[in-house]
């Protein structure tokens, strides 16, 4: 079967449904990035075109396929010790400077498939007692989630994690899981994950935060949102608390509540 051919009009039906759905903004460039990945859905409902699909979707009878909708057009590409001078800001500069022998908490906003929940976890498990600090993953996306929480990666996938902290952290696949490895139940059991949408007010139940990474997500939408996502984030970052934005990104124009430490780097006062 040959792959759907998008028009203009529906590819601007689906950038107002996913921005609407999760602030994302599908610029024209990612009209291939859109069929590539929903082709498959078309064919899985034996649907001719892409208005047939969204008709499908606004009707909101069918809320696990815009779940699976999100899911497909907003998986970020990320992997372990992303853009490493923020663990060492953390490790050498944030860890260093803490008085406090209370639980760390530490949030990942858009965690994906979990790389950068368990490199935080690595960080921290090497420079705190076991007992005094914990690692929150979020994501729109439950498949991402999902995948996060198992903690399973091809081998591949370790580019990037010191040799040592491998050996320790990390179980490699035998047999059947030859390839693969696992993150370790101890690593794996001071981390948690849950479904947020970062442009809609964020529940107080989450907690608060010592320090939040907020890295290569912020890329994807637009000035409004990207204020939006700022305010909602900063009541559950403590006084005090980090937040951390990836290499492309800065808060300039976007919030005056947080001071900057250095470029990518904020502090709530």
């Amino acid at each position: 079967m040959m792959e759907a051919a998008i028009t203009d009009q529906e590819f601007a039906l689906f950038q107002r449904l996913i921005y609407k759905i999760a602030g994302i903004s599908l610029n024209d460039t990612k009209k291939v990035l859109l069929v590539g990945r929903l082709s498959r859905r078309l064919r899985h409902y034996d649907l001719l075109t892409f208005s047939d699909y969204y008709r499908m979707l606004a009707t909101g009878n069918y809320p696990e396929e815009v779940q699976t909708m999100v899911d497909l057009l907003t998986t970020n590409e990320t992997y372990f010790f992303r853009e490493p001078g923020h663990f060492t800001f953390l490790r050498d500069t944030i860890l260093k400077q803490r008085m406090s022998t209370g639980l760390f908490r530490v949030w990942s906003a858009a965690s994906s498939t979990g790389e950068e929940v368990y490199t935080l976890a690595m960080v921290l498990a090497e420079s705190l007692p076991k007992n005094q600090w914990e690692v929150v993953g979020s994501d729109i996306s439950t498949q991402v989630l999902g995948k996060a929480a198992k903690g399973h990666y091809p081998l591949a996938r370790n580019e990037g994690i010191p040799t040592a902290l491998m050996s320790k952290y990390c179980l490699k696949g035998v047999r059947s899981q030859a390839g693969t490895f696992l993150i370790s139940p101890e690593l794996r059991q001071k981390t948690r994950f849950q479904q947020v949408n970062l442009t809609l007010p964020i529940a107080a139940d989450l907690g608060e935060f010592d320090v939040i990474f907020l890295r290569n997500v912020m890329i994807y939408f637009d000035m409004d949102t990207k204020r939006k996502v700022v305010a909602n984030l900063l009541p559950r970052l403590k006084r005090g608390g980090y937040l951390l934005v990836g290499h492309a990104e800065t808060l300039n124009g976007i919030s005056t509540a947080l001071e900057i430490i250095q470029p990518t780097v904020y502090r709530k006062p």
